[in-house]
């Protein structure tokens, strides 16, 4: 009799990369975002980038608090004051917007980017 895992925490997977090769591809686009922009590649950039490209993809934008609550969500320990200042960085370079409502979003230079389709190696 087979019974399912039940116990696993939230936002993870056995024995697979976290997203699978979606996320991976995903990744390549954001670090090809990342290098257009003259940025180096780091995993709270990624993964901060990666929020904000989801929140767009629904047709929103979202403050630092949204994006550090999807980041705990995936059990990725990252401090709020990180958060922040990560947004505020990637809005100084061009990447994001922040908007009047405090809310951030891709520009859409940084959106056509990350909407391109994968290429293969």
């Amino acid at each position: 009799m087979h019974t399912p895992h039940t116990s696993l925490p939230a936002g993870r997977n056995p024995g697979k990369t976290p997203g699978g090769p979606e996320e991976r591809t995903g990744n390549e686009q954001i670090r090809e975002l990342l290098r257009s922009y003259g940025l180096r590649t780091s995993l709270i950039r990624l993964k901060v980038i990666d929020a904000l490209h989801n929140a767009d993809r629904k047709g929103r934008s979202i403050g630092v608090r949204g994006v550090h609550a999807q980041l705990e969500q995936l059990d990725i320990p990252l401090s709020f004051l990180s958060v922040r200042e990560v947004l505020k960085r990637l809005c100084a370079e061009g990447v994001i917007h922040l908007g009047s409502d405090k809310c951030y979003s891709l520009n859409p230079q940084a959106r056509a980017v990350l909407e391109q389709p994968a290429t293969t190696r």
